[in-house]
This record gives structure tokens, sequence and C-alpha cells, in this order.
């Protein structure tokens, strides 16, 4: 299960009152859901989701994932929890160029101790998944955007960790792209269960998610998505 207890973080500005990015914001969600949080640009969806993967702390507040609280960790145990703990997708997928895709896939395996040819091997079902197994071989500089941010999510995914946190994974993706990853996720989320919270402009993420939250001005409300989200531009 994934608590978020009273969120705060704000960020100081010159001359002006601070930016107020997450205020108050609380929410579980229980293994097996699929959650799509939607809202303008600007909004705090990525201060959110960076406070659930432990790599920005609050200014106040709490995160607990499992019922422990990961807010305080030390820098060894937060790289500990992000490695078995959680599949994170950011915006900017972080692969190293010279390595081919099956081996950036696999380097979340190996860091955990997992022999390099077992982790490859591992991650060639993701690969299939996502429509990359042909580009297997193929080195990362290779790839274009939307085949980096499927890589991405190769990886985070490859050890079946019980929480997924995904930013925009979906924003280099043509549309029938888009709905083969969204449904990828929320099967995910199902089958595991895991819980898998995405920040997302699609459209197609309301229909396909098990409930929808909306940050506007620091602040979360449920089911505000339903309301008609920011058009999203495809490649």
């Amino acid at each position: 299960m994934l608590e978020l207890r009273g969120l705060v973080k704000h960020y100081p500005t010159v001359g002006s009152e601070p930016v107020r990015a997450v205020d108050s914001v609380s929410l579980a969600v229980e293994p097996g859901e699929f959650v799509a949080l939607f809202g303008p640009s600007g909004s705090g969806k990525t201060t959110l989701l960076k406070m659930i993967a432990g790599t920005m702390r609050p200014d106040r507040g709490e995160v607990l994932v499992g019922g422990r609280s990961i807010t305080g960790l030390n820098d060894r145990d937060a790289t500990a929890y992000r490695l078995r703990e959680l599949g994170l997708v950011p915006q900017a997928s972080h692969m190293i160029a010279g390595l081919s895709a099956i081996e950036n896939a696999a380097l979340k395996l190996v860091a955990t101790g997992v022999d390099r040819r077992e982790a490859e091997r591992s991650v060639t079902p993701w690969l299939e998944r996502l429509g990359l197994v042909t580009r297997a071989e193929h080195r990362a500089s290779d790839l274009s955007m939307g085949e980096r941010q499927r890589l991405a999510l190769a990886k985070a995914l490859s050890n079946s960790p019980p929480l997924v946190v995904a930013d925009e994974p979906t924003g280099n993706l043509d549309s029938a792209r888009a709905r083969d990853v969204l449904t990828l996720l929320r099967n995910y989320a199902h089958d595991q269960p895991a819980v898998v919270i995405i920040a997302t402009h699609d459209p197609e993420a309301g229909a396909l998610a098990d409930r929808v939250v909306t940050l506007r001005d620091g602040h979360l409300a449920e089911n505000g998505a339903r309301e008609q989200p920011e058009p999203m531009r495809r490649p």
C-alpha cells in the first residue's frame, strides 16, 4: 500500500510568495490500483512523484510504502528502496548511450546482484511486450525518444516491483503505442497486484485508470480528472 500523509513542498521565489507545488496532499492507494494523476503543467505532479520515489524530501508530511516511512531514509536505504521496491519511469529516460537496449534494461537487476546474462533473459519478455525485442541489440543512442521511453518502462518493471511511479509515460508515443503502454500498466497493477501511479496529460489514461485524481494549485481532488484534461500533443 502507498500512503501519503499531509505532504507539503514549497519552492521559494524572489520577491513574491513561495510556489506551493504540493500543499497538504494526502492519498492512499491499495495494491491492484492503477491511478492516473492529472493537472496542468506546473501543478506539482512531478514534485509529488519525486517525493514518492524518495528522490526529493517534503518540507512536511510523510510517504509510507507497505506501512514503512521512506521519507527519512538515509542515502543507502533510499537507493535500496528504489532498486528493490520501486519501478521508476522519469520523464527523461536516463540511458547509457554506449550500451545496447537490453543491457540498459537489465541494469536495475544487475545492480541488485543478478548475473548479467540472467538479467538480460529476465528483461526479454518485457522488451517483447513493449515492442522492442527487435531493437534489443541496438545502442540506446540509436533509439528514438519513444523507444527510449518504452525501454525505461521495461527497466522499471524488470524485477516486478510492488510500486510503479511513471511521469508522463506516454508523452513521446503515438496513440496506438500509448494505449498499449497504459493497458500494460493497468494489467500489471491488477495482476501483481501492485500500486501503479502515473502523472499524465493523456485523456486515454482517464478511461483506463481505476481511479483518477487531479492536482491543482498544490491540492489533490479525487475524481477531478473526469473533467476534460488538457489535450495532449502526439508525435
